[in-house]
């Protein structure tokens, strides 16, 4: 009879043969988690799968995902992001770097309103690559910059990985988005101010941009911005204050969305069709994730594989300094080689039980763990950010590699002030309106 232990290990060698062979990735995570259910329960184990089911989709966080990726998906389709990046860049490229310094600016804002990675890398890289190209800019940095900017896509609220998380975990997925915020700008800022020196020591990377010629360019730059910061602040806004969950303000995002892109935008009946086609696309891979993941995660609670891990931990009596540098070597080779959904569903049902042994607090874990899944985003060969980028350029994939290793140290950095300074991440949830 095969141990547990080598059960669960031969469960994980089959997840990560499937994703070598391009199985995609709830597929990946589905076929191991019935072969663990057989394993340790023969045929009759796959009886509870009905309720597994239904208890994956009973989940009225989850009700938020769809309703934020259509927000995200009106205000791409009508050209209303376009026209905010087109302000941003008037504004931001008088920066050393310029137009570098407008992909993460850019995609800080993107991140905002579309809560994927991969969504602002597509959406800011279509825009700006051509630019870039034609303006003379490295093409390294172009590339490292609009590649590692994406990432923030999952930091900055909305997140969908966030979701995720905190669904899983039963944490508030409101102090979630909040908690992302600060880590979010700072991240933000060492971004710009690396382009910024690396800009001023060789000049020859970027041109020197013009900004607004006069006062009216500067408040024609700054009136195209107006629909982003009303959108955010009735979304992010009403979170802070209490006076929404998740879900109601993504409707409120929606409902703000539709009508800015129907005032600065092009939104039309062709338009909205396109949105809802594109969201729907989105949903339905996110959602086939989720219930193959909780089906995952009822085959190691089935085996009992959880209380297994929290007790081994617990006898080889590791400090909590050393169990979080553990987790930091375990998530910088995992996100090498495993997709950012797939990091989530599979390792946090196993850790979680471990992490509140140790009293580590869920909302700031959920931050650091996004910041690897950040980090797994860049990172070969794994890392999509890269193919997102490889395929809107006619570079070479070794030199969108190259470009992002700045930006990789950048986010070691960060999650070293994290585990230093926990306030970072923890004082505006802290002191947040809860409802």
């Amino acid at each position: 009879m095969i141990g547990p232990e080598l059960q669960i290990i031969i469960v994980f060698i089959v997840f990560l043969a499937l994703l070598a062979v391009g199985m995609a990735v709830p597929f990946a995570i589905g076929v191991p988690a019935l072969l663990y259910l057989v394993l340790i329960g023969g045929t009759q184990s796959l009886k509870g799968l009905g309720l597994v089911t239904f208890d994956s989709m009973n989940s009225f966080s989850l009700t938020s995902i769809p309703l934020f990726i259509l927000m995200a998906e009106i205000m791409q389709r009508s050209g209303l992001s376009h026209r905010v990046y087109t302000a941003l860049a008037r504004l931001v490229c008088v920066i050393p770097g310029g137009l570098l310094q407008t992909n993460i600016a850019g995609c800080a804002m993107f991140a905002a309103v579309s809560g994927s990675s991969v969504a602002t890398a597509a959406a800011i890289g279509g825009v700006a690559l051509p630019q870039l190209q034609a303006r003379g800019y490295d093409p390294r940095l172009s590339a490292g910059s609009l590649a590692a900017g994406g990432t923030l896509g999952i930091l900055i609220p909305p997140s969908i990985a966030m979701i995720i998380y905190g669904t899983f975990t039963e944490t508030s997925i409101a102090k979630l988005f909040i908690a992302g915020i600060v880590p979010g700008l700072v991240l933000t800022g060492l971004f710009m101010t690396y382009t910024a020196i690396h800009a001023l020591v060789k000049p020859g990377i970027a041109p020197r941009e013009r900004g607004p010629a006069n006062l009216r360019e500067l408040f024609d730059a700054l009136l195209d911005l107006v629909p982003f910061v009303v959108l955010i602040g009735g979304t992010i806004g009403s979170l802070y204050v209490g006076i929404a969950t998740p879900t109601e303000a993504a409707a409120v995002g929606c409902i703000l969305a539709t009508i800015g892109s129907v005032i600065w935008g092009g939104l039309s009946s062709k338009v909205l069709i396109g949105a809802l086609d594109g969201c729907i696309r989105s949903c339905g891979n996110i959602m086939l994730i989720v219930f193959t993941a909780f089906v995952f995660s009822y085959a190691i609670s089935l085996g009992g594989v959880g209380e297994k891990l929290t007790t081994l931990l617990i006898k080889l009596d590791l400090a909590r300094w050393q169990f979080i540098i553990a987790l930091f070597f375990f998530y910088t080779v995992l996100g090498a080689l495993v997709e950012s959904l797939g990091m989530i569903v599979i390792t946090v049902p196993l850790l979680y039980p471990v992490l509140l042994k140790y009293h580590i607090d869920p909302v700031w874990f959920g931050i650091i763990l996004v910041l690897f899944i950040e980090l797994g985003q860049i990172t070969p060969p794994i890392g999509i950010n890269l193919f997102v980028i490889q395929g809107l350029w006619t570079g070479k994939l070794g030199d969108v590699v190259l470009g992002t290793i700045p930006y990789h140290l950048l986010m070691f950095g960060m999650v070293g002030l994290l585990v230093l300074w926990p306030e970072i991440a923890l004082w505006l949830p802290d002191h947040m309106t809860q409802r």
